[in-house]
């Protein structure tokens, strides 16, 4: 089959765009409103863009609470959602007011940060401390404002739980990361195998 995306017209039974593009990792993104409330909320468009010095990305559809506490403080933390966490991280998923704080809406416990005053989760076994590099505005080719926004942070900060540290390395089983599929599908990462470049 073949569809233009710019008129919708695919004859499926759910848009298929969101199981295109899969698995997607989900940016589980934490920030300080002016007020001091904290907020807690999953996003599957999220990734790295740079390694050197570590960049993320996260693109919010419509200026949600994320959004404007990060350009209004100018930070941000990319928590690593895992299947342990899964159910606390679909808790956070809700769309609630401001003024509420999703990590005593999910009963997850804060911890501090060094290099940013947002909080991360405690029990994520990665956290990366982000400050706000630029937000960015998209238009489609017809000029049309784009109802997504992508937000740039560069990472300042990065904590590790040493108990998915095995012989230097990240263990990938053992942090069991939480990935976004299509539709309200998800998966958890728990085989892994090795393949080495081809040698020129």
């Amino acid at each position: 089959m073949f569809y233009d995306p710019r008129n919708d017209v695919h004859g499926l039974a759910h848009n298929p765009w969101t199981a295109l593009i899969v698995p997607r990792p989900i940016g589980w993104i934490s920030s300080l409103s002016e007020k001091g409330v904290a907020n807690l909320a999953p996003y599957s468009f999220f990734n790295a863009v740079s390694g050197v010095p570590p960049f993320v990305m996260f693109s919010s559809a419509g200026r949600k609470d994320s959004q404007i506490n990060i350009e209004a403080t100018g930070e941000f933390v990319v928590n690593m959602a895992t299947g342990d966490l899964k159910d606390a991280l679909n808790i956070t998923s809700a769309s609630v007011e401001a003024e509420v704080d999703e990590f005593e809406l999910a009963g997850l416990e804060k911890a501090d940060c060094i290099n940013v005053r947002a909080p991360r989760v405690k029990a994520a076994p990665v956290a990366l401390e982000c400050i706000l590099n630029k937000a960015v505005s998209l238009n489609a080719q017809d000029g049309t404002k784009v109802r997504s926004d992508v937000i740039f942070g560069e990472v300042v900060g990065i904590h590790i739980s040493d108990s998915v540290i095995v012989d230097g390395m990240l263990d990938i089983k053992k942090l069991r990361p939480l990935s976004r599929l299509g539709y309200m599908d998800y998966a958890i990462v728990d085989e892994v195998f090795p393949m080495s470049r081809p040698k020129t």
